[in-house]
């Protein structure tokens, strides 16, 4: 056989043929500009493609009102206890139910992602917690807005490992972390904008009906929907891998251990799910009493508490972005060990400042912002890495809300001793969780530069 290359086809009349080395010179040039432009600070943007920034904007703005959505109550919670004539365990309440019900509605997405795909699972989740949370604006009764948060779990749960699965599958394994980090950080953009409502509705309106107008306005997300259906796809490769597996969306694949030499994922699901517990134990105290903490032992006014949320919101957003990037340098273990350590010690500082240090209390919500963020911004590679493609939305969904679910606990125990102890003293368990979530790292393994079908 000839191994004598064909001749190239003759140039068209009137085009000039490229000199000796000219083809090599060019490739080498665009791959050196496609190369610098990956390099960049939004090289990760780059490197995810067009259908990749699509389902990052989806993926993104998803999780953003599903943030929304969420700090509608948190930043209501005043309000409703005064209409409702609540206590503080009634209120805590909320929250634990809305996360508990979230961990059922968050492995239910995650199995659907993985049979019928994730940007359908995505627009799922998208619409039930856009309908329940305007549904909370009507309840007539404690009871009655109980059942529409614990329904609003259902979508909440589920939206955010659908929407890092979808973009982690874009991402390169070079800049999964701060792709995902970056997804992440639009929950700070979500609770700030939030805030900014709250601030307003209850500038201008009676604290009787304030808090039906922040709900109502959880309606904004329908309309994402209309956008994910027709411009958001998922990626090709990985969809072809996940549908030629007989194991897409098992749970039973998730809690096989190993046997015979074969590994088992079993000690995966369980270690990862200690970690999201920990992780989410901590945060969701503080997410959701601080608002609180600030009112009621602080004396704070509506304008004030949103000043001072300014800038815990503000540290949230750049923590996410740094620690998306440091979980691509430091390794996704270390840093989730960095930040649960600086995490602890704000909250124990947090809660310890002296009355009448307003200032002080001021300036840590940076810090307090920033850590509690940062640590989290490695989640969406990390539990995506964790697991094979078929059962990466069963495995991601199942562990992370079970670590909602779990990790609810904490704020009804801030709720319950918040009588006794004060706010600001109950908000050291948020430093437990912190603590649970290093040790479970010991039980799993680093997945930096592990490449996704």
């Amino acid at each position: 056989m000839s191994t004598t290359p064909p001749p190239r086809p003759a140039a068209p009349s009137g085009t000039p043929r490229p000199a000796p080395g000219e083809d090599t010179v060019r490739h080498t040039a665009e791959h050196s500009a496609e190369h610098t432009a990956e390099d960049g600070a939004f090289g990760w943007l780059h490197a995810l493609g067009p259908r990749g920034r699509r389902a990052f904007a989806g993926a993104f703005g998803g999780y953003a009102l599903d943030s929304y959505d969420y700090f509608t109550l948190p930043l209501s919670m005043v309000a409703l206890a005064a209409y409702f004539r609540l206590d503080s365990g009634q209120t805590g309440l909320f929250t634990t139910v809305t996360l508990v019900v979230s961990a059922v509605g968050g492995a239910v997405a995650g199995v659907v992602a993985d049979r019928v795909g994730r940007v359908r699972a995505l627009m799922i989740t998208v619409i039930t917690y856009a309908v329940f949370t305007v549904a909370c604006g009507f309840a007539p009764s404690y009871e009655t807005l109980l059942v529409f948060r614990a329904l609003q779990g259902l979508g909440f749960g589920g939206e955010w490992a659908v929407g890092a699965i979808l973009v982690a599958e874009y991402a390169s394994a070079r800049h999964r972390g701060r792709t995902l980090g970056a997804v992440q950080s639009s929950w700070a953009v979500g609770w700030g904008l939030a805030a900014i409502v709250y601030t307003l509705v209850f500038s201008f309106a009676d604290d009787d009906l304030a808090w039906r107008v922040m709900f109502w306005t959880g309606a904004l997300p329908a309309l994402l929907v209309v956008w994910l259906r027709r411009r958001v796809h998922d990626a090709p490769t990985a969809t072809a891998a996940r549908e030629q597996d007989p194991r897409r969306g098992s749970f039973t694949a998730i809690f096989r251990p190993g046997r015979d030499g074969a590994p088992g994922l079993l000690r995966t699901t369980v270690f990862a799910s200690l970690l999201s517990t920990g992780v989410q134990g901590g945060y969701y105290t503080l997410a959701t009493w601080v608002p609180t903490y600030l009112k009621s032992e602080r004396g704070l006014s509506v304008v004030g508490t949103g000043g001072y949320l300014t800038f815990l919101i503000s540290g949230a957003f750049l923590g996410y972005l740094t620690g998306g990037h440091l979980t691509d340098r430091l390794g996704r273990r270390a840093n989730i060990w960095l930040f649960a350590l600086l995490s602890a010690v704000c909250i124990l500082a947090y809660a310890n400042i002296p009355q009448g240090a307003d200032t002080l209390l001021l300036v840590l919500g940076f810090p307090l912002g920033f850590c509690m963020s940062a640590i989290f911004s490695g989640f969406g590679s990390y539990l995506s890495e964790l697991y094979p493609t078929a059962v990466r939305g069963t495995g991601q969904g199942f562990t992370y809300n079970t670590g909602r679910a779990v990790g609810a606990v904490f704020p009804t125990l801030v709720g319950f001793l918040a009588d006794s102890w004060g706010v600001g003293g109950a908000l050291v368990f948020g430093a437990i969780g912190y603590g649970l979530a290093a040790l479970a790292l010991l039980g799993l393994p680093e997945t930096r530069g592990e490449e996704l079908a």
